[in-house]
């Protein structure tokens, strides 16, 4: 495909924010539990439901965003579940353990509209210029998922809590008002096949659920996933474990993330072309297993843990955003972009939000060791899922 939709000027820009949207009011949360605890009375029991919530809904949500989009149109959809992380946002300023939790659900609802449609966005807008309209919105996303828990930390050092959500939820609003003028070049699906100029109908596909490739698609956006936010979650625990102060344990998995923008830019970058899109998946492969594996014998050795955790990010990296190529590269139009997003990202989110809870359980019954050595299988199992990808021109196949 590469007929170009109509779109608004400010089309780039909004994805942008709707980008830092989709991580932004998730990834604060952390560097705010200790005022919660102390502003609110949170227990801690319940704090880790600030992450896992967000991630359920996506799960639960992301197959339904796909199909309102087809049926209302990607950019109003879009703008709805904006309304709704923007009120989500505002309403956690209130300072009750119920306002933070009703608020948490809606921004999780809010923010899978971006994650499921924003790659059909890039697909109808930019078939032309799909690398660098994924550029921007991956690098968008990941640069300010990985500074906004230490951001709100050192906010709220040094305002109240509400000042602070309120303030680092002003970005929703912002988007709010950019997004308006995409509204004006809505896209909804065609209720018949389109014509083509001899007369014909073009081929219509049937339900990415029925894809075997599509199930492959999904299974890797769900391991990196799983794989991901389990090691974002009990690195910190694991590097304590093998004697690094907390400080530092916190400083690695700062590393872990931030290494992981420059794939942003370089997996889109090199993706036009096959070569690219091997190597990109030899990096996953590579980063992860390597990267775990320097984690699991690095004992006490900081240059070791920082080299490991420089490589975790770039696989993670790689990997989020090679996802994101999948769905543009293996489809045909917009809507079976944000079909097979959908599905892919509803088993996947299912997947991360269980991950750090097994994770833990295991790491409590049998140590970390053998934990690190399941991470490693599962980031194997997902270079072998992105290298039967690989060798598809499209899930339809």
């Amino acid at each position: 495909m590469t007929t170009t939709h109509q779109h608004s000027r400010y089309l780039t820009l909004g994805m942008m924010l709707a980008a830092t949207n989709m991580r932004l009011p998730i990834t604060m949360m952390p560097g705010l539990i200790s005022s919660l605890k102390r502003t609110l009375g949170l227990p801690s029991s319940m704090a880790g439901l600030l992450t896992t919530i967000p991630l359920l809904t996506f799960a639960i949500m992301s197959p339904l965003i796909a199909h309102w989009g087809r049926r209302f149109g990607n950019e109003l959809t879009i703008y709805i579940m904006l309304i709704f992380l923007a009120v989500g946002s505002y309403l956690r300023v209130i300072p009750t353990i119920a306002a933070l939790f009703i608020g948490t659900l809606l921004v999780g609802i809010g923010a899978d509209g971006g994650n499921v449609l924003i790659p059909a966005i890039i697909k109808d807008n930019f078939p032309t210029k799909i690398p660098i309209a994924t550029s921007q919105y991956t690098l968008s996303m990941l640069l300010v998922g990985s500074l906004g828990t230490g951001l709100s930390g050192v906010l709220a050092a040094h305002w109240s809590l509400p000042l602070t959500m309120a303030v680092l939820s002003v970005i929703g609003l912002i988007n709010l008002v950019v997004w308006l003028p995409n509204l004006k070049y809505n896209h909804r699906a065609p209720a018949v096949a389109m014509t083509a100029s001899d007369g014909q109908s073009t081929v219509t596909h049937g339900s990415v659920w029925r894809r075997p490739l599509a199930w492959v698609v999904t299974a890797f956006f769900g391991l990196q996933a799983l794989v991901y936010y389990s090691l974002l979650t009990w690195l910190p625990t694991v590097f304590v474990a093998h004697g690094f102060s907390l400080i530092v344990a916190g400083n690695l998995v700062t590393i872990m993330q931030l290494s992981g923008l420059p794939m942003s830019y370089l997996v889109p970058a090199t993706s036009g072309h096959r070569r690219g899109v091997l190597a990109m998946i030899m990096v996953v492969g590579v980063g992860f297993i390597a990267g775990i594996g320097g984690i699991l014998f690095c004992g006490t050795s900081f240059w070791v843990a920082a080299l490991s955790c420089v490589l975790l990010g770039l696989g993670s990296g790689a990997a989020f955003s090679l996802a994101v190529v999948f769905f543009t590269q293996k489809t045909t139009n917009g809507f079976e972009t944000a079909d097979l997003s959908g599905m892919a990202q509803s088993a996947g989110y299912l997947l991360a939000a269980v991950g750090p809870v097994l994770f833990g359980w295991l790491g409590g019954q049998l140590g970390w060791g053998p934990v690190l050595w399941l991470a490693i299988i599962f980031s194997a199992l997902l270079a072998l899922s992105g290298s039967v990808i690989f060798q598809h021109a499209t899930i339809y196949e």
